[in-house]
């Protein structure tokens, strides 16, 4: 049966659009918006304080201090039990609050592997075989796709064309950043292409794939996949303040998400661009504390068996969109980051306004969320990438020492 619908209510509040945003700016962003794209945090565990001699504090305020850094940064580290928040700037440059956990904010292509949770529980409960091919599931799309399968689309081997780089939704969007598209017929602006290369011969990010796993999780239960993730991650996993919006609004209180391009002032573009046109590939919206209750499940495996885990860990050469810390490699709507001081298994993602980070150790025991409230990438800031990368290890290596 087809999909019912689940309407997603908005904050009823004025919208805020940027007034200095100029045409160039704004077509820029869009074309690099999708590509460059547990225990509760409790406030008795918490540490909000500055530190003047924490190295970790000290290495926040320098990435925000430096020319053309983010105007706010939160990082959540947690081992076992114990919560740590470091954060530096603001969450909002107008009334200079700070960032808090249970803010709210875009989590960008982070959102892929929420996609993986759902498909990987289906694989679980043998709704959805990992070799599923798109003929099979979805005989609606071009017949020269039909030969992708499930386990392709999750490790980004396709070779499925990138709808959000066709040149006609590009044209939408940057006509009209809040457009309301159809997000369950994005794969129509490459319809009439062929696969980029073989299926499985090689690794090419695009985020045509995760559509097509929300597709695919769709059809086989007859279910919206805005309830899928409800029922099979947000509730087994406690997430409270995680949602999946079509609109461009946010839910307060939220991070703040700027254009950072001195030597102009940031320009907030929290609410420029709906999330309609990236949808399972990016449009969720979470807090700092429920991303860290979801990759502490998700990188260990709770959601689903030893057999799913073992296929979601079948490492090949790969890397996040922006990279990660350390040495990357792919899986399964997963990334395994090799650091000089240990394995974190986890996601990024960047949007206008925002880039995520999301790790945690295999066992799910320690893990990192850390979210900066503008976009870093390899082709819009690479050498704003580098630094970021650069502190990311550091608070990796500073979560994992307490292991050895």
């Amino acid at each position: 049966m087809p999909p019912r619908t689940v309407p997603v209510p908005v904050p009823s509040r004025p919208a805020r659009l940027r007034p200095r945003l100029r045409t160039a700016r704004l077509a820029a962003l869009c074309l690099t918006m999708l590509f460059p794209a547990a225990p509760a945090v409790a406030a008795t565990h918490a540490t909000h304080a500055r530190h003047d001699d924490d190295p970790l504090q000290r290495r926040l305020e320098q990435l925000v201090r430096a020319p053309g850094g983010p105007p706010g940064a939160i990082a959540v580290l947690q081992r076992g039990g114990d919560t740590r928040v470091v954060r530096a700037g603001v969450a909002d440059v107008t009334t200079g609050r700070a960032p808090q956990p249970n803010d709210h904010m875009r989590i960008a292509s982070t959102a892929k592997a929420f996609s993986g949770a759902v498909a990987l529980s289906l694989v679980d409960r043998h709704a959805l075989s990992l070799d599923d091919t798109l003929r099979k599931r979805l005989p609606q799309l071009p017949r020269v796709w039909g030969s992708v399968t499930l386990r392709q689309l999750l490790n980004h081997t396709s070779g499925l064309p990138d709808y959000s780089r066709a040149p006609a939704f590009l044209e939408v969007l940057t006509a009209d950043p809040r457009h309301r598209f159809d997000s369950r017929k994005l794969l129509d602006y490459v319809a009439k292409e062929r696969l980029n290369f073989r299926p499985g011969s090689r690794y090419q990010y695009s985020n045509s794939d995760n559509i097509a796993v929300a597709l695919m999780a769709e059809a086989v239960t007859g279910t919206p996949y805005e309830r899928l993730l409800r029922e099979l991650v947000h509730e087994p996993l406690g997430l409270r303040n995680t949602s999946l919006p079509s609109g461009y609004r946010l839910p307060e209180p939220y991070l703040h998400g700027y254009d950072v391009s001195p030597p102009a002032p940031p320009e907030d573009v929290s609410e420029i661009i709906g999330a309609s046109g990236v949808w399972a590939s990016g449009g969720i919206v979470s807090t700092p504390a429920d991303m860290t209750r979801f990759i502490r499940g998700y990188a260990s495996g709770a959601l689903y068996g030893k057999r799913v885990l073992r296929e979601q860990r079948a490492w090949i050469n790969g890397a996040s969109e922006p990279a990660g810390p350390g040495r990357n490699t792919a899986g399964l709507a997963i990334f395994r980051y090799d650091t000089p001081c240990g394995v974190m298994l986890g996601h990024t993602g960047n949007f206008p306004g925002y880039t995520q980070l999301i790790a945690a150790t295999p066992d799910g025991r320690d893990s990192l969320t850390f979210s900066v409230t503008s976009q870093i990438n390899q082709s819009l800031t690479p050498d704003r990438l580098r630094d970021l990368r650069s502190v990311q290890e550091e608070f990796v290596c500073a979560l994992l020492r307490g292991r050895r």
